[in-house]
């Protein structure tokens, strides 16, 4: 059960890596090649260069009518968001707070989910960041179920134990 945590943490480690990558990608020029641009449908800086690479994501009436840009609110990078949720993962993992981790895990998971839809059927372009990113929520989500269900486990075992000793 101690080694899950370090796990945990290390996976929280690799994401804040992975994201820090996507957010330099939506940071760079989008007029420059990023590093990640393999073909048409593999593309991170279409991805990230695009309107749902923020929340909110950027809607139509903040476009004026020659096409630039005027954002009237704040827009967030996802990479960030992600930055942030990784390095709460990090945190409680090391903390001993499992059943907290598996609840950040499973609103990452369903998050990055969302996203994966999105580049599947709305935006057509496939980002190998958010890829490697939806590999990492889904496997810190796998490890916190492990980790709570090993702790039932023992907590059940003790009980069993603390049980059999007062029925003697």
């Amino acid at each position: 059960m101690e080694c899950m945590k370090y796990l945990i943490a290390l996976l929280a480690v690799a994401g804040i890596v992975v994201s820090s990558l996507a957010l330099h990608v939506h940071n760079m020029d989008p007029a420059a090649t990023p590093p990640c641009a393999v073909t048409e449908h593999w593309d991170c800086g279409a991805v990230n260069h695009g309107k749902y690479a923020v929340f909110p994501p950027i809607t139509d009436d903040e476009f004026d009518e020659n096409g630039q840009l005027h954002p009237n609110k704040v827009h967030i990078p996802v990479a960030i968001i992600g930055i942030v949720g990784y390095s709460l993962i990090g945190i409680f993992a090391i903390w001993g707070r499992i059943r907290i981790v598996l609840e950040l895990a499973r609103i990452g998971f369903f998050c990055a989910a969302f996203l994966s839809y999105l580049e599947a059927y709305v935006i057509y372009k496939w980002c190998i960041y958010c890829l490697e990113s939806m590999c990492i929520i889904t496997a810190i989500l796998l490890a916190s179920v492990v980790a709570v269900l090993l702790r039932r486990r023992r907590r059940a075992a003790s009980m069993a134990a603390v049980l059999a000793e007062h029925v003697d």
